[in-house]
């Protein structure tokens, strides 16, 4: 696994902190981006939250899947989460470290009291003192958040640097992209009430030393979920159901539990999102398709990482971007001309450098900046690479040259590939490529194309573009 190493320096450790008016809770921040470029340490939120006790179990929720393993488990460091402030909420993310679930706490407006925030994405400081002490809060006292130093931080700025050393995974970057990509195509499957929701939960069996073998299936009935023995329409893939385990951090406080999926088409395993909803805020956990198996490998963006329209398309929508809470892909068309199909796959492509996310409840894009190289998801990704290899090399033989306008008769041929000793044949039914190699005879394009079927995609546009230059 390709790794850097990111240091985060924070002025102080995060803490909480018994004040005369109640407790205070400082979460001190490392360098991030704001509207007006890199602070080293930005603030982003100063006031009182509306359900302390609710607000601080989610973010142990949070830290606690950053700090998870929940497949092979070994010990191993965790990822501070990453804060964004969006101007009307505040939204908390990690990443398991092996890149299986996905977590957000979203405290919106009136969970921060009708108070604003800042803009800008930036990483928080959570050690292990800060976690004990809110695992200890029960009642709903008073609470202060600040999210960034205080003014008498800022002006002893040259004091003291708590800093951590933190290993940065490339399929961690690669694994939020996709997850956005999958959520995109989620609806929701089921909502049951914070009773129903507890009973469920704690119905789920517990996995052992790795992640439980196979995946589980839900449907709705009548007020709860019950298992089914097989992928009916409407049921909802509960793939690894011990990676719900931070959701019971906030059940006490939890009015209803929200379960999004996509549509079933056949028995295979997909991801699920399941969204806890609490005063003034949300919890969500996103899982893979299987416990064994994280995000980082699902091809998902493929796609739009492998055209050059993709690229120019997402420079341009970039810089209309403004730290938006919710993006609408219909008005970025509007703003920047392009097609509102082409927006979103500037999104995506976006979605691979960090710097968008999406946000289930809202069915809505939104605008953060992680900390992370943008051209590292496209160096690391080994399908991508190949493909590229593999054009580069002369291997692709097209046999019916540019993409033709209209659909291809089912099942068509329209490349061959040279691979290693072997040439595979590419096919094309309803603008689907299919391949004779072993990763589609596995995966069945469940998983995104093989490297075989993109560089087919990436030769076809590259001939249409000569065929458009020559004329």
């Amino acid at each position: 696994m390709t790794r850097s190493t990111q240091a985060l320096a924070y002025s102080r450790p995060s803490a909480l902190e018994h004040t005369r008016g109640g407790r205070l809770l400082g979460l001190e921040t490392s360098g991030g981006l704001t509207p007006v470029g890199a602070e080293a340490h930005p603030r982003f939120f100063s006031g009182f939250l509306s359900s302390p006790r609710a607000a601080a179990r989610g973010l142990l929720a949070v830290a606690d899947v950053a700090g998870a393993r929940y497949y092979q488990r070994v010990p191993g460091r965790s990822l501070d989460p990453v804060v964004t402030g969006n101007g009307d909420r505040l939204r908390f993310e990690s990443f398991s470290g092996c890149c299986g679930v996905y977590a957000r706490l979203d405290v919106l407006e009136d969970g921060l009291g009708g108070a604003g925030t800042g803009h800008g994405t930036t990483n928080v400081d959570v050690n292990n003192p800060l976690r004990e002490a809110l695992s200890r809060m029960a009642g709903d006292d008073p609470l202060h958040l600040r999210v960034g130093p205080d003014e008498l931080a800022v002006t002893t700025v040259g004091g003291s640097v708590v800093e951590k050393k933190v290993p940065l995974p490339d399929r961690w970057l690669r694994g939020f992209a996709e997850a956005q990509v999958a959520s995109a195509g989620f609806d929701l499957r089921a909502e049951l009430t914070g009773a129903e929701a507890v009973r469920f939960l704690r119905s789920l069996p517990r996995g052992g030393g790795n992640a439980s073998r196979g995946a589980m299936w839900v449907v709705p009935a009548g007020r709860t979920l019950r298992p089914t023995t097989r992928p009916v329409p409407g049921a909802v893939c509960l793939p690894g159901p011990e990676r719900l385990a931070s959701l019971e951090r906030v059940l006490r406080d939890a009015t209803a539990l929200r379960v999004y999926g996509p549509p079933v088409a056949d028995g295979a395993a997909v991801s699920s999102a399941w969204e806890a909803v609490l005063p003034g805020m949300r919890l969500t956990l996103t899982l893979s398709p299987e416990a064994a198996r994280g995000f980082s490998g699902e091809g998902g963006v493929l796609e739009a990482l492998a055209t050059e329209e993709a690229a120019e398309d997402a420079a341009l929508v970039s810089v209309l971007l403004a730290w938006e809470p919710r993006i609408d892909p219909a008005e970025l068309a509007v703003e920047s001309g392009l097609p509102v199909e082409r927006v979103r796959a500037a999104l995506t492509r976006l979605g691979t450098a960090g710097r968008v996310g999406y946000d289930i409840a809202d069915a809505a894009y939104f605008h953060r900046e992680l900390p992370y190289d943008a051209g590292r998801v496209e160096r690391h990704n080994p399908r991508l690479v190949a493909a590229r290899a593999l054009l580069a090399e002369g291997a692709v033989t097209l046999d019916d040259g540019p993409a033709p306008a209209a659909p291809a008769a089912p099942a068509s041929s329209v490349a061959s590939v040279a691979s290693g000793e072997r040439r595979y044949q590419v096919r094309e039914s309803a603008g689907v490529l299919s391949c004779t190699c072993r990763w589609w005879a596995d995966h069945r394009g469940r998983r995104g194309p093989c490297k075989h079927a993109l560089a087919v995609r990436m030769a076809r546009r590259a001939a249409v573009a000569t065929v458009g230059g020559a004329r």
